[in-house]
C-alpha cells in the first residue's frame, strides 16, 4: 500500500479569452485607451511655473523634496494632502464596490488594463481563442517558435515603455529620456525600469488571472463592501435554468452554449454563482446577449443585478429601479464622508500661507551673559518662501519692548530668501542687565516675517531665557 499523498499543487491551466463584442468591450476598450494615454503622456506635458521652478506638469522631485501637480506644489510638511487623496482613494473604492461591485477591478485596475492589453497583442499576433488554443496544444515547431517569440519580444516592448514611463514621473522626461539612451542617467533608473519591466512583463503576460486570485487581497475584503443590495454581474438561474440546447417545454433560456466561459478573462463561469475569482468586467454580458439575440430570446440573462431582486423577479415582476440600488445609506454615507474630505483638502489647499517661519532656540548654552551684564539668546529662524521669485523678509519682536533683534552675518533687520526655497538664519535676542527679561526665568514673545513685496505676515511663538 502506498503511503504517498496526493500533490496539493496544481498547475495553471491556461486561459484563452475569446473576442466578444458589445457595449462593456467598448467601454473597457475606452477605459484602457484614456488609462493608458494617462499614464504614458503625463510626464511629458508642460507647465510653466516661471524662473527658476521645472515646468513639468506633474513631477514627484525627490531631491528637492517636492511634488508638482500642475498648479499645485505639495511640500514635505504637506503631505497630509497625500495623505487625504489616499483617504479620498479608499473611500471612493468603497463607494463604487458598495453600489456596483468589482468595477475597479473589471475596469481600471491596473492589473486589468495591462493584461488587456497582453491578451489583445497575443490574439493580434496568434489569432482568437481557437487559433490559440491550437497553437498551445500543438508540438514546437519553426511557426510555433516564431509566433511566441514575436508575440513576447511585443509584451517586452510594452513591458519597457510601462518601466520607462514610470521614472519620468520623478525627473525632467526630456533630460531623463536622452540620459537613458546614451547610457549616463543613474543607476536608479535603470533598476526601476528593469524590476517594473520584469514585474509588467509576467504578471501581464503569463500570471494573469493567478494575480487577481492569489496575490490581490481586494477579493477578501470587498466581500464586507457589498450586500444584497449592491449591482453586480450574475445569471438569472431562475430564467436560464434548465439548461437545454433545443428549445422545448421545461427547458430555460439558456442554450449551454458556454460563451460566457470563452469570453472571460478569469476562466470561471459565472452560471455557478458569485465567485471571488471574478471581476466583474461584464464581457460575459455582451457574449450572453449576443446569443440570446441569435436565437430570438431576450437579453439580461446575464447581467448587473441585484440579489434583493431575486424574489420579485421569481415571481415574474420587474427589479427596482438602478436609483435605489445605488442610493441608499451605504453609498450615500460614503459619498458623504468623501465630500467631506475633499472639501477640507480643497480648504485647505486654498488658505495655506504663501510664506512659512518655524523658530528653534538654541539651548547649548540656554544663554549668554554678555561682558556688559546683558543676557542673549541664539535662535535658529527657518523661512520658507513659496513664492516663483526672490523676497525680501524684515523681522521683528514682539513681547518685552526691551529685547533686542540682530541677525548673524548681516546689519540690517531683513533678510532675502531664494525662490521657492526654505533657508535657515542664526538670530541674536538680547535683553538689557536691568530689564525684567534678564532677570526672569522665562519671558513669552513673538518672532514675526513680513514679505516686503506684497505684505504677507508669518509668526513664531517663543520664549526668552534669562538668568532668574
Amino acid at each position: 500500500m502506498s503511503d504517498s499523498s496526493p500533490s496539493l499543487y496544481a498547475a495553471r491551466e491556461p486561459i484563452f479569452p475569446k473576442r466578444v463584442k458589445g457595449p462593456f468591450r467598448n467601454l473597457k476598450w475606452a477605459i484602457m485607451v484614456v488609462t493608458l494615454g494617462i499614464y504614458y503622456l503625463t510626464p511629458w506635458i508642460r507647465w510653466d511655473r516661471g524662473p527658476n521652478l521645472p515646468d513639468q506638469a506633474v513631477l514627484v522631485d525627490l531631491a528637492g523634496r517636492r511634488f508638482y501637480f500642475f498648479w499645485i506644489e505639495i511640500w514635505p510638511h504637506e503631505f497630509y494632502f497625500v495623505a487625504g487623496l489616499l483617504i479620498m482613494a479608499g473611500l471612493g473604492l468603497f463607494l463604487f464596490t458598495s453600489a456596483l461591485g468589482r468595477v475597479w477591478c473589471g475596469y481600471s485596475c491596473p492589473q486589468t488594463v495591462w493584461t488587456d492589453l497582453f491578451i489583445l497583442v497575443e490574439r493580434w499576433i496568434e489569432g482568437d481563442r481557437n487559433a490559440r488554443v491550437r497553437l498551445h496544444n500543438a508540438p514546437w515547431s519553426l511557426n510555433k517558435a516564431r509566433l511566441r517569440l514575436t508575440k513576447w519580444a511585443t509584451w517586452l516592448i510594452v513591458a519597457v515603455l510601462t518601466g520607462g514611463a514610470w521614472v519620468f514621473y520623478f525627473a525632467d522626461a526630456p533630460t531623463l529620456l536622452q540620459q537613458l539612451v546614451t547610457f549616463s542617467a543613474p543607476p536608479v533608473a535603470y533598476i526601476t525600469i528593469a524590476i517594473l519591466t520584469a514585474t509588467t512583463f509576467v504578471f501581464g503576460g503569463f500570471m494573469r488571472e493567478q494575480v487577481c486570485i492569489y496575490m490581490c487581497p481586494w477579493p477578501r475584503i470587498q466581500a464586507a463592501m457589498m450586500d444584497d443590495n449592491t449591482l453586480t454581474v450574475a445569471y438569472r438561474d431562475w430564467r436560464g435554468e434548465p439548461r437545454g440546447k433545443k428549445r422545448q417545454e421545461g427547458i430555460g433560456d439558456c442554450i449551454d452554449c458556454n460563451a460566457c466561459v470563452a469570453v472571460c478573462p478569469m476562466g470561471i463561469d459565472i452560471r455557478d454563482g458569485q465567485q471571488m475569482a471574478c471581476i466583474t468586467c461584464a464581457l460575459c454580458i455582451d457574449a450572453c446577449d449576443e446569443v440570446m439575440d441569435k436565437v430570438g430570446r431576450d437579453r439580461g440573462l446575464i447581467d448587473y443585478l441585484a440579489l434583493s431582486d431575486e424574489p420579485r423577479e421569481r415571481e415574474g415582476n420587474k427589479p427596482r429601479p438602478i436609483w435605489q440600488h445605488i442610493l441608499r445609506p451605504r453609498t450615500i454615507l460614503y459619498t458623504a464622508i468623501w465630500g467631506l474630505v475633499g472639501l477640507a483638502m480643497t480648504y485647505a489647499l486654498f488658505i495655506r500661507p504663501e510664506i512659512e517661519m518655524t523658530v528653534a532656540a538654541i539651548r547649548n548654552p540656554t544663554f549668554i551673559t554678555l561682558s556688559d551684564g546683558s543676557i542673549r539668546n541664539t535662535y535658529e529662524l527657518r523661512i520658507r518662501n513659496k513664492h516663483g521669485e526672490e523676497r525680501q523678509f524684515s523681522m521683528n519682536l514682539t513681547g518685552d519692548l526691551t529685547l533686542s533683534l540682530e541677525i548673524e552675518g548681516s546689519p540690517y533687520r531683513s533678510v532675502p530668501v531664494a525662490p521657492d526655497s526654505m533657508q535657515k538664519f542664526r538670530v541674536y535676542v538680547t535683553a538689557p542687565a536691568s530689564s525684567p527679561a534678564a532677570t526672569a526665568d522665562q519671558t513669552d514673545m513673538r518672532f514675526w516675517i513680513e514679505d516686503l513685496g506684497n505684505g504677507d505676515r508669518a509668526h513664531a511663538d517663543t520664549h526668552f531665557n534669562g538668568k532668574g
